[in-house]
């Protein structure tokens, strides 16, 4: 081996216990604890295990044991170790004397170094300090460069400030706040720019809200004008609307009077013009109306972007929606200086506006507001909308007043519905005041009415000018022809009837606007019950307090009234077709479904009924000559009684003046009723007391009389019949419905049969035929027979040539006198 190797001796495991441990366990732990400290192993375990078991001096008594057992070894490691130190320590003996030749060796070489290195060491502490001269200028020019920059961008700040550029100041300062900052080595440099750029922050926020409340302010208004702009567009196309309905009515009209009228002519160039127009209007309408020129939104979105950029978007949709709601809240608010007819325009437009404006926002700003906020805003604003128009159309005592509040708010309804507002709930409110609006215009036209017929003279209007008659007779269709006539024209009615007409079509106007465009599309049948309800109710209540008022006490404004009934009776129909054009309901729809009674009606007998009063009175006039009449002349008058006559040439003046403005058959009417009430006089006064005997003479002249009424009866039937025919022949080719006497009614002559019949008796040879059934009813059917017996009687009265008893007894008697005189005696039992 060589002299410097060293080798460690390998120590062997101790071995089994001697031959004096007989007892096998305490073998078994030695070699336990023999085993575990030749291995390393934790004594632990064993020591834990001896102490719980209660032998630490068995424990003990091992270590001992073992240690006794590694003493001889420890001698032989120790022997071998004494020969490696011995060769140890010469080989150091011999390392000393090579150190300290190579001592003198590096102490010569380190004396030749520093002598050739001192020049070199006085350079390079020149190098590193002019190194260091060098990096303490770069760092400085750094540093000036770096606050150089962050200056130029703080003036950036300084300039975008004063130039209003918030959103480029606010970049600015994210990039001095995240970039040049960290970086920048000057201290008060970073503590004056922590300081500054909070500040400039709240600055820009503080700048921003107040752009926000200056633009909440110039939207207010702008919403008003912008809302006023809209509903102004949707009136226009309405207006439009309406002429071309207008322009159809016409040519359905034109084409119900001539089928040669062609429905082409509807449709022109002018017509295409026109709705090029129209659309062209409304597309453009649609874009400016949605807030384009008028409400300027660029602020809005500068204030919301910026608000982006400081990162505070969350808090600025909140202020916006609250800002906004109490605008509108605001806008709710109904001024009690002014009524809601002066102010409903402004407060409408204004909501409208307000909504127009949020449909553009939410569609052009982003996530600014959503659809959901959109509409709690505008359920709220429907909500506080319909409270509003309730309230209102409680107090209103004027239908006018709640027509021009609808026509707003259907036009506002029209308008909002375009950008998808659900608008429902408001014409559910118009169509609730349906009724009461109704009701007021019904009170207006009773009014209007009852000043109109109050105010009028009942004479003949005079039409000196074509547009007079188209104005007051075409206007109506209450033309008796579709000649145009001659002017001056008098008409067959007086004011009445044109005034009347206006209020009426005035009314059903009304109605269909009113029940237009709210929600109803189908309201004829209600149009159709008001207005039964104005003729039924208004118009012939008005006719009724008139004729029953005592007002009209003439013959002529009798008949005047009863001309104008008549005409205005007629123009029901014609109100009726307007009614329907104007509610988009064909007039061959209506024209099906006749009323089966005029709603006239009792005004029309009430007129009659007037008229033949008043004649009467007339009439009796004339009657009362009867007391003049010499019931026991010898001779009868040569061309009847001074009465017939009279009452003769007056009913030939009522005929010839009521020829005028009466219908035949109204005329018809009046002669018969006036004829039976000459023949009920005739007999009356032969039954009365004035007359206390009559004899034949009297009975001839009677007859005479009776003559006379009779041809003029037959003469007024001849004229009266063949005018009706006229009547009807020019009344074909028009709208309107004439009347003319039919061949089935009663002629002017039977309504004197009762004193003809009585005369015939009274003159009869065989009077006793009266109590003939079959004769009777042939003959004398109009007779009552105690008034048969009362003036029998007093045609018995002794200066009677046919029934005197002057004579001897032995005279024959009278063939006639002995019948009279059974049929009276027969009678009275």
């Amino acid at each position: 081996m060589h002299p410097g190797t060293r080798t460690r001796r390998r120590v062997a495991p101790a071995g089994s216990p001697g031959p004096d441990g007989d007892e096998s366990a305490e073998k078994l732990d030695y070699m336990l604890i023999s085993s575990s400290i030749c291995n390393g192993d934790d004594l632990g375990p064993l020591v834990r295990k001896a102490f719980a078991a209660g032998k630490p001096d068995a424990l003990l008594h091992h270590l001992r044991r073992f240690a006794r057992s590694k003493e001889a070894e420890i001698e032989d490691v120790c022997r071998s170790h004494y020969e490696d130190f011995i060769l140890a320590v010469d080989d150091l003996r011999a390392l000393l004397a090579d150190a300290d030749s190579l001592k003198s060796a590096l102490s010569e070489t380190n004396c030749r170094l520093q002598e050739a290195g001192l020049p070199l060491l006085s350079r390079l502490e020149e190098l590193l300090e002019a190194e260091t001269v060098r990096a303490n200028l770069c760092l400085a020019l750094r540093s000036a460069t770096l606050c150089a920059r962050t200056a130029s961008v703080c003036a950036n700040v300084n300039g975008h400030l004063s130039s209003d550029d918030l959103y480029l100041a606010l970049k600015s300062l994210s990039l001095l706040e995240q970039d040049l900052l960290p970086r920048t080595p000057s201290s008060a440099l970073r503590r004056m720019l922590d300081c500054h750029i909070p500040t400039i922050r709240a600055h820009i926020e503080l700048r921003v809200s107040k752009d926000f409340s200056d633009w909440l302010v110039q939207i207010r208004v702008a919403s008003r004008e912008l809302g006023q702009l809209a509903i102004g567009r949707a009136s226009s196309a309405r207006q439009r609307e309406e002429e071309l309905r207008v322009k159809q009515r016409q040519v359905e009209e034109q084409t119900r009077v001539s089928l040669r009228d062609c429905v082409y002519s509807l449709h022109t160039e002018e017509d295409d013009d026109m709705e090029e127009d129209r659309r062209s209007d409304t597309s453009a309408g649609s874009n400016s109306a949605a807030g384009g020129d008028i409400a300027d939104l660029r602020s809005l979105y500068r204030c919301y972007h910026i608000y982006q950029t400081l990162g505070l978007k969350d808090r600025f949709r909140q202020q916006y929606l609250e800002n906004r709601k109490l605008q509108l809240t605001s806008d709710f608010q109904i001024s009690s200086m002014s009524p809601f007819l002066e102010s409903h325009q402004t407060f409408f437009a204004q909501i409208a506006g307000f909504f127009i404006v949020e449909d553009r926002i939410f569609r052009t700003a982003g996530d600014l507001i959503f659809r959901n906020d959109v509409d709690n805003l505008w359920d709220m604003a429907i909500g506080k909308m319909c409270s509003v128009l309730e309230d209102q159309f409680s107090r209103m005592q004027t239908a006018n007043h709640l027509l021009l509040i609808k026509d707003y708010v259907s036009l506002l309804g029209v308008t909002l519905r375009r950008y998808g507002y659900h608008v429902d709930p408001l014409l559910v409110v118009l169509s609730q005041h349906r009724d009461k609006y109704h009701e007021l215009l019904l009170a207006d036209c009773q009014k209007q009415m009852s000043d109109a017929i109050s105010g009028d003279k009942f004479d003949p209007m005079v039409m000196k000018k074509e547009y007079e008659y188209n104005m007051n007779v075409l206007a109506f269709h209450i033309q008796n022809s579709d000649i145009i006539p001659a002017f001056p024209y008098i008409a067959p009615f007086s004011s009445t009837v044109p005034d009347c007409c206006r209020i009426v079509r005035s009314f059903v106007e009304d109605s269909v606007s009113f029940l237009s465009y709210s929600g109803q599309l189908d309201f004829y049948d209600v149009v159709k019950k008001y207005l039964d309800r104005l003729l039924a109710e208004v118009l012939n209540g008005s006719l009724l307090r008139l004729m029953s008022s005592g007002s009209v006490y003439t013959v002529s404004q009798a008949m005047q009234v009863a001309a104008n009934t008549a005409i205005l009776e007629r123009a029901c129909e014609f109100f009726v077709r307007h009614a329907a054009q104007l509610s988009g309901i064909p007039i061959r729809t209506v024209e099906r479904k006749r009323r089966p009674v005029s709603p006239l009606a009792p005004s029309r007998e009430a007129a009659h009924d007037l008229l033949l009063r008043l004649v009467k009175t007339k009439v009796d006039e004339f009657m009362t000559l009867l007391d003049n009449v010499n019931w026991i002349a010898d001779d009868p008058p040569f061309n009847g009684n001074e009465y017939v006559n009279e009452v003769v040439i007056y009913l030939e003046t009522l005929v010839s003046t009521g020829q005028q403005i009466l219908s035949p058959d109204i005329l018809m009417n009046i002669l018969r009723g006036v004829l039976r009430h000459v023949s009920d006089s005739i007999v009356a006064v032969l039954a009365g007391d004035g007359v206390k005997r009559f004899n034949a003479t009297a009975v001839t002249g009677l007859d005479a009389d009776l003559k006379i009424l009779e041809s003029f009866a037959e003469t007024q039937d001849r004229q009266l019949m063949r005018g009706g025919e006229e009547v009807e022949e020019n009344g074909a080719d028009s709208s309107v419905q004439s009347t003319s006497p039919s061949s089935s009614d009663p002629s002017l002559k039977e309504s004197l049969m009762e004193a003809r019949q009585l005369v015939n008796l009274l003159d009869s040879s065989h009077p006793e035929n009266f109590l003939n059934p079959v004769i009777r009813e042939k003959n004398y059917g109009a007779l009552d027979y105690r008034k048969v017996v009362t003036i029998s009687e007093k045609l018995r009265d002794p200066s009677e040539r046919y029934f005197s008893t002057f004579g001897t007894r032995a005279a024959k008697q009278n063939p006639k006198k002995k019948s009279l005189d059974a049929l009276i005696k027969r009678l009275k039992e």
